[in-house]
């Protein structure tokens, strides 16, 4: 038991270097001298009278901390393993072995997570997510695993701390749902959950099918972030159809069942968005549009076009051959990437949310 203690011992002194490496990859020295440079811009009394600056830089030096603070904590806590470690052998207790083991692999996931944030260098990485979900052609099965994907991604969420907020549900025709939309908040929300962009393909045996036959079903996750600055995304009121309705999804107690429900009908994309989470319909409105905002300025973005008024309404089928992801729960159970080929067999923690490997795996493929 000394010896497998000595062991640990020489790792963790080893992850020194690991932590030094990460400490130079995240700019460790160079965000505290940005810190430094934006709090002295808070302390001057002219800081506060505009607005719009001030939270922006409030929320840029508040991200800088964020980071050096978790680094500078992990930094901590291998040097406190490292003492543990070292008391554990003067003492010879054996019985610190699977304490100190454990201690070392969580702060070497640690350190991977925080090298794994480096690579969220995109312009909308840190920014909020908005999140659609769609079944493809399969009525209840495809519902089914729409709804199944929410939790997926609902529960990531919650292990990684981030808010969810729903505005849109509309419950499926036996079992599922017909469509869901939720805000992520969070630092770096969409450069984690872009990875989910996507149509998603399940094999199983439909519990809705009495004759027990195996299914293939698809639905779709839409990722984009929600962009700060869309003052420059115009949309007239006559490309707008405003429809008011009364609220029936189920979505838990987030469903207000009152009148207040709003669709907006985008005319010349056919793009529509539905927001029925809010109190009032003048704030589902204004969600609404924020969501045809950011989706519009999304597109325009993606397709390098140089005004609003170039997109089209042209969209991706959820079907065979377009999948990002399968998901097979029979004859064997597997999850696999068609992008990267990561794959994972325990297919109920996937479904439980444990999707780290695969956003991972995608974020390192996209930065090669």
């Amino acid at each position: 038991m000394i010896i497998a203690l000595d062991e640990a011992r020489l790792k963790l002194i080893a992850m020194r270097d690991d932590l030094a490496d990460l400490g130079q990859a995240l700019h460790i020295d160079h965000l505290k001298e940005e810190v430094a440079e934006l709090e002295s811009q808070a302390a001057d009394p002219d800081f506060w009278n505009d607005a719009s600056k001030t939270s922006k830089v409030l929320q840029a030096t508040k991200q800088k901390k964020d980071t050096i603070e978790s680094y500078e904590k992990l930094c901590a806590r291998l040097e406190d393993a490292i003492a543990l470690c070292e008391m554990a052998i003067e003492e010879e207790d054996e019985g610190s072995v699977e304490e100190v083991q454990s201690e070392a692999d969580a702060i070497a996931q640690e350190a991977e997570e925080q090298r794994i944030s480096i690579l969220l260098s995109g312009e909308y990485d840190k920014n909020n997510a908005i999140i659609s979900f769609h079944p493809g052609a399969g009525g209840t099965e495809a519902q089914d695993w729409c709804q199944m994907l929410y939790r997926m991604i609902t529960r990531w969420c919650e292990k990684h701390h981030f808010k969810v907020r729903l505005t849109d549900w509309l419950d499926g025709d036996e079992a599922g749902l017909k469509s869901a939309t939720i805000f992520v908040e969070g630092i770096n929300a969409y450069g984690f959950l872009k990875s989910e962009n996507g149509v998603h393909r399940l094999v199983r045996v439909s519990p809705f099918d009495s004759q027990g036959r195996r299914h293939t079903s698809f639905a779709s996750i839409e990722v984009m972030p929600e962009f700060e600055e869309l003052d420059d995304v115009v949309i007239r009121d006559e490309d707008i159809d405003f429809i008011p309705f009364h609220s029936s999804g189920a979505g838990g107690q987030n469903i207000n069942k009152v009148s207040s429900a709003v669709r907006l009908v985008h005319k010349p994309t056919g793009i529509v968005v539905t927001c029925q989470t809010e109190r009032s319909q003048l704030q589902n409105k204004a969600t609404a549009m924020t969501m045809l905002k950011s989706k519009l300025m999304e597109i325009k973005i993606r397709e390098r076009l140089d005004t609003i008024d170039q997109i089209q309404g042209n969209k991706a089928n959820i079907e065979w051959g377009a999948q990002i992801r399968s998901y097979v729960f029979m004859p064997y159970t597997l999850a696999k990437d068609t992008r990267t080929g990561y794959e994972e067999v325990n297919i109920d923690s996937v479904m439980d949310g444990n999707i780290d490997g695969f956003i991972n795996a995608y974020l390192k493929q996209i930065a090669k």
